[in-house]
């Protein structure tokens, strides 16, 4: 298979390695040559480390360099039967890069886009044969995260959907399709994690460290919210929660927290900028958390419930469906568990029961049990069991 790779960014090279050790022949697009010259070295480099963990040999570098060309002209890609548009998440950009490629390439031609927030639908009525769009979202770094979520767009043929997921398929990844909606499976169902952590910092109930070594030592997350914020980056996280609360016509789920905010107006973006919620400058000393088992636990269970209720509406609403749903939460963003195979064994009447004690504390419709789980609970049903 020929396949082409728009954007020679992070996301672009990593996409571009994954389908040159599956086989395929690539070829990475950029108008900066000064880009395409970087994901050329990083590319050697990060085999290089592979050939030094003994994962690959001297013969697989070579196959999978030899796999990738690095082109600075849309004509080039003409002969690809697979394009993946991996640049910044701006729609008409995206369509106006969409529109000229179609001009070069073949009418059998997959068009896909890695967005992981903007609609796809959106992006397929930019092209004059919409069915043939579809959205291929990886998570970074690709080469590494084992879940790629398939989003068709209500144009999108069944044809190219089977298409699509048996190619990723058979580049070794897990795919979870989901319907293109805002945030698609993960980025949806993870707002609460971060969420509802602020909120509970902004309530005063405990401080980053303390909801940071809750979430690790009780809850098994391998970062806590804080510290994984710090990682993407608040200005990132941020826009994405932005976007997605927006999307859903400011639905109070997805609110945004203002101390998320401030930290972005500030500057503070976590490693990136050497502060966030925690200071990364060389010899700094950060707060230490308070470690009661106690509190512990119920910041823990504030957090997990929430994540369940939108795991449990994303199925609810046919987002995905409830094995795709806890693949792409324990395969895309790595969580301990599967969140409705982790309410099946917290219970489905412990989810109703948590929820609607939140509910009428705060009276909030960002509390708000899902109908599915209320109907479970009714009907003494679990997830998978």
């Amino acid at each position: 298979m020929n396949v082409g790779v728009i954007g020679a960014g992070t996301m672009g090279s990593g996409i571009a390695q994954v389908a040159a050790t599956a086989g395929c022949v690539v070829k990475l697009y950029d108008t900066n040559q000064d880009a395409l010259d970087k994901a050329k070295t990083s590319l050697d480099k990060i085999l290089s480390r592979l050939i030094e963990k003994g994962r690959i040999d001297a013969h697989e570098k070579q196959r999978i360099q030899s796999n990738i060309s690095y082109v600075s002209s849309l004509k080039d890609l003409s002969d690809s039967n697979l394009i993946i548009e991996a640049i910044i998440e701006n729609l008409e950009i995206k369509k106006k890069v969409f529109q000229e490629l179609e001009e070069y390439v073949s009418k059998k031609c997959i068009i896909a886009s890695n967005t992981s927030s903007l609609s796809i639908a959106s992006i397929a009525a930019s092209l004059k044969k919409p069915k043939r769009c579809i959205g291929i979202h990886f998570f970074n770094p690709a080469p590494l995260m084992k879940l790629v979520e398939v989003i068709p767009a209500i144009q999108t043929s069944e044809k190219i959907l089977a298409k699509t997921v048996e190619t990723i398929n058979n580049w070794g990844k897990t795919v979870a399709v989901a319907k293109d909606t805002p945030g698609f499976i993960v980025n949806r169902v993870a707002r609460p994690f971060y969420g509802e952590a602020l909120r509970i910092y902004e309530e005063g109930i405990a401080d980053f460290a303390t909801i940071d070594w809750a979430m690790k030592s009780l809850g098994g997350f391998r970062m806590g919210p804080f510290q994984l914020m710090d990682f993407i980056g608040n200005d990132v996280n941020y826009t994405v929660t932005e976007t997605v609360f927006k999307a859903f016509y400011y639905d109070p789920r997805y609110k945004p927290a203002f101390t998320q905010k401030r930290f972005s107006e500030a500057g503070y973006l976590g490693r990136k900028s050497g502060k966030g919620y925690y200071n990364y400058a060389e010899g700094a000393t950060n707060p230490k958390p308070i470690e009661d088992v106690a509190l512990a636990q119920k910041i823990v269970d504030r957090i997990l419930v929430m994540l369940i209720n939108e795991a449990a509406d994303a199925l609810f609403l046919n987002i995905a469906s409830a094995q795709d749903i806890d693949n792409a939460m324990t395969k895309g963003v790595n969580y301990p568990k599967g969140l409705l195979a982790w309410a099946d064994e917290k219970g489905i009447d412990w989810c109703v029961s948590k929820l609607d004690i939140l509910y009428d504390e705060y009276r909030e419709d960002r509390y708000r049990c899902s109908p599915l789980l209320r109907r479970m609970n009714s009907d003494n049903k679990t997830f998978f069991n």
